[in-house]
């Protein structure tokens, strides 16, 4: 079975509120290294346009790390089947018609790229909420302060 309730909210996110709550707060929550991750060489063409724009803007905001690799190359791989199911509706509509033996038509079916291009909007909706790409996902994050550089001296000697 899986985890139960919502998903836990960052520890600096219970900080910034001010109401940690009745748990305590993770003082060891993994902090991974910022910085632009490579785009995957699996990725389509298409899906490799969506990273190059991305990548700039969430670095902006600073919330991209290195780990973040696998989760944009999803977004990225996702988009790009969201717009072709999104193109076909498009082109060919929602529905077609079903007919009988004699031509005549009997009901209207709905195309599968409906359900599919629902679906996949629905896996984007949740990805763009993790990396803070709808409005109301960025009220709920705060970036730290970029650290000032260290200098050559204080870095090796830790």
């Amino acid at each position: 079975m899986g985890r139960r309730g919502p998903p836990a909210k960052p520890t600096a996110l219970k900080l910034i509120a001010g109401n940690p709550g009745k748990r305590r707060l993770n003082e060891r929550e993994p902090k991974p290294s910022a910085g632009s991750p490579h785009c995957p060489e699996w990725l389509s063409v298409e899906a490799r346009k969506v990273w190059k724009r991305l990548v700039p803007q969430l670095r902006a905001m600073r919330v991209l790390t290195l780990v973040d690799a696998d989760a944009l190359a999803a977004y990225c791989h996702t988009y790009v089947r969201w717009r072709d199911a999104e193109d076909f509706l498009s082109k060919h509509g929602a529905v077609y018609p079903l007919r009988d033996e004699q031509g005549r038509v009997k009901c209207m079916q709905q195309f599968p790229q409906v359900s599919i291009a629902r679906n996949l909007l629905l896996v984007l909706r949740a990805y763009q909420q993790e990396f803070g790409l709808t409005p109301a996902a960025r009220s709920r994050i705060a970036v730290q302060d970029e650290p000032a550089q260290a200098s050559d001296a204080s870095r090796w000697l830790g």
